[in-house]
């Protein structure tokens, strides 16, 4: 499990959606009939990051998550920008399958799953970034998506937020008070 530095909602939606990565896991072994903690587990991990564009994202994250990068010594995906194995790792794990769940907006699971990488691998992103995908993963779990002219708002508002404010608010609510007190 990732921890989140920011607390608050961020947080336990975060913790949420590491769940259900690991719940879809747990489901895609027992289909394929291999046990955890086994050697055709990581095999299993490795035919998944081979062509992550037939795979559910969640089954990929995990995938990930079983995988140490060979250049790095992190979890694949994960290590730090500039790791050539981490960085493609990065880029490929956005070709897996994102399937709206029933009764939320078209390109709500989208979101969740950017917002779910970010959070996962906040170092990859700067502090805006962060900021932004970290405080929308309540609403993205929440089965809302906010509007183009919603998204603008918030991200005009946290540009106008210091690094470190970035950094520590846990709502968009904070983002709006703090970013008010500042000229536009």
């Amino acid at each position: 499990m990732t921890a989140l530095p920011r607390g608050g909602r961020p947080a336990e939606a975060l913790t949420a959606v590491e769940a259900t990565i690991e719940d879809r896991w747990r489901l895609f072994l027992a289909e394929y009939g291999v046990a955890a903690g086994t050697t055709e587990e990581i095999d299993l991990a490795e035919s998944v990051v081979a062509d992550t564009s037939v795979f559910e994202w969640r089954v990929v994250d995990a995938a990930f998550d079983r995988l140490t990068c060979s250049d790095c010594g992190n979890r694949l995906g994960s290590g730090p920008v500039g790791c050539e194995k981490c960085d493609q790792a990065d880029g490929f794990r956005f070709a897996a399958i994102e399937t709206d769940r029933p009764a939320t907006p078209p390109g709500t699971e989208h979101g969740l799953r950017v917002a779910t990488a970010v959070a996962r691998t906040r170092h990859r992103y700067g502090a805006r970034a962060r900021c932004g995908f970290e405080l929308g993963l309540p609403l993205l779990l929440d089965g809302e998506l906010p509007g183009t002219p919603q998204a603008q708002a918030y991200r005009a508002a946290i540009n106008r937020l210091t690094e470190e404010e970035c950094e520590r608010v846990t709502s968009f609510d904070e983002v709006t008070r703090l970013s008010s007190r500042r000229v536009r």
